[in-house]
């Protein structure tokens, strides 16, 4: 409007909104916006405005070669910016962010100066964004992908929208299914957290994050989250608590269905920032392959817990002995030791000694917990090889054991499985750090871990 006015300075403004009022209602209703009113009134002028028309559209209209866009969205995810270099040698940053609208989704990329923009790192999950005059190419599949190049940006937009906010269009992870892109999932954290390192097709050394998600079905999603550790969560998460994926895929890996992700990824974890000191005491110690120390405690509350302790600060510390620790982190069952984490020697009254901490078989239940239980050999341990789906052979060792309350399988897979072999039948054994999980026919079945030590009771 304002470029028509300069080049016809006789018209008024009342004048040209009078000529857009006529120009709609002659074309007819649903066929003509202001702005094309404008382009076609300019043309009856013989006033060329000389740019092409800024289009406005929904991510559901966007098409490849599109040029000039305008979208209102919302952000799912910010990856961080990252540098390359072209054939000439020349270096260009360039950052991808994901947005929605609704049910649609797409990938934006941010080149050059627009991937640092003023407070783009400062974006969160559900911002509402302006992006202005971008262009739409394909990526390798044909699918299209917003880009925001020196003409472009992308601006935080206050206004209120109907967009649906992030909670509206998460799903439970128990309705997840094949195929599906850049979706936000929430469900109960099952089990512990943990970072795997891994060499990848590059040859470089990378983590990956690890997780497993319940959903309102029982049914639990495995969830791996690569070139991400545990950096970004709270230092306290306890079992069973609510957590929620921004931006994941799903796919089909070992175990049925999985969620993967990237380091765009958001992982929402209900916790805490402080950690007080722990008092428990120690009911077994033994070393992990990678050199760390990994200890089985029972709290002062009764919890049974397992300690990684990658650079020794326990080292004097035995079985059986009561200590204050304060851990670095706590996830769930798990506590983690960093050097410098204060451990020392306490007098240990009213913490549960071992024969307090075990648990009688029938109270055993499939569940987060863990669980140190004393039986006889009722079957001497036999151990087997299984071929998983992929074709790999897993050792797997299993012992038939029962106390005054009733019997129970003890299963140990691959290294654990080793834990079994010097036993026979009819000896009384000591087994901390066992898992609960259903198995053939209802039955909960005890499974060892990578913390359990089992001993032969005198």
């Amino acid at each position: 409007m304002g470029r028509l006015l300069e080049q016809k300075p006789e018209l008024t403004r009342q004048d040209l909104e009078e000529l857009i009022r006529k120009k709609k209602e002659k074309i007819g209703a649903g066929y003509l916006t202001d702005q094309g009113a404008i382009f076609l009134i300019a043309s009856d002028l013989g006033v060329a405005l000389g740019e092409p028309l800024k289009v406005e559209m929904s991510l559901k209209d966007i098409y490849v070669g599109a040029k000039e866009i305008t979208l209102e969205t919302r952000v799912m995810n910010v990856y961080p910016a990252r540098q390359f270099s072209r054939k000439d040698g020349s270096q260009f940053m360039l950052r991808n962010m994901t947005v929605y609208d609704g049910a649609q989704r797409a990938k934006v990329k941010l080149w050059d100066e627009k991937a640092t923009l003023p407070g783009i790192e400062n974006l969160k999950p559900g911002d509402l964004v302006r992006i202005i005059k971008a262009y739409v190419k394909s990526d390798l599949k044909g699918n299209p992908i917003i880009n925001v190049g020196s003409g472009s940006s992308v601006e935080p937009n206050n206004t209120q929208s109907k967009i649906p906010s992030l909670d509206e269009i998460t799903d439970d992870v128990s309705s997840v299914r094949e195929n599906q892109q850049n979706l936000v999932v929430s469900g109960i954290l099952d089990g512990s957290i943990r970072t795997t390192e891994f060499t990848n097709f590059k040859g470089e050394q990378s983590k990956a994050l690890q997780l497993r998600l319940k959903g309102r079905d029982g049914a639990v999603v495995r969830a791996v989250l690569w070139n991400k550790d545990e950096g970004s969560l709270p230092r306290v998460v306890s079992s069973g608590a609510k957590a929620r994926l921004i931006g994941v895929s799903t796919k089909t890996g070992q175990m049925g269905l999985e969620l993967h992700g990237d380091e765009g990824t958001v992982l929402e974890i209900e916790g805490a920032k402080e950690i007080a000191p722990v008092t428990a005491r120690i009911l077994s110690a033994t070393k992990a392959d990678s050199g760390s120390r990994l200890l089985v405690a029972v709290t002062s509350d009764r919890r049974i817990v397992n300690i990684a302790d990658p650079t020794s600060v326990t080292s004097e510390v035995s079985p059986g002995d009561a200590v204050e620790i304060t851990p670095s982190k706590m996830y769930g069952n798990t506590i983690t030791l960093e050097q410098g984490s204060p451990v020392r020697k306490i007098d240990g009254t009213g913490i549960p000694t071992p024969s307090e901490a075990r648990t009688k078989i029938r109270d055993v239940k499939p569940s987060d917990g863990l669980y140190c239980i004393e039986a006889i050999i009722l079957k001497a341990p036999q151990k087997r090889e299984i071929q998983t789906k992929t074709g790999e052979s897993v050792l797997l060792s299993e012992a038939f054991v029962e106390d005054d309350t009733g019997q129970i399988w003890l299963k140990g897979w691959r290294s654990q499985a080793r834990l079994l072999e010097q036993f026979t039948q009819g000896e009384i054994i000591s087994i901390t750090a066992v898992t609960a999980k259903p198995g053939l026919e209802g039955r909960t079945e005890a499974f060892l871990s990578a913390y359990s030590v089992v001993t032969r009771k005198n």
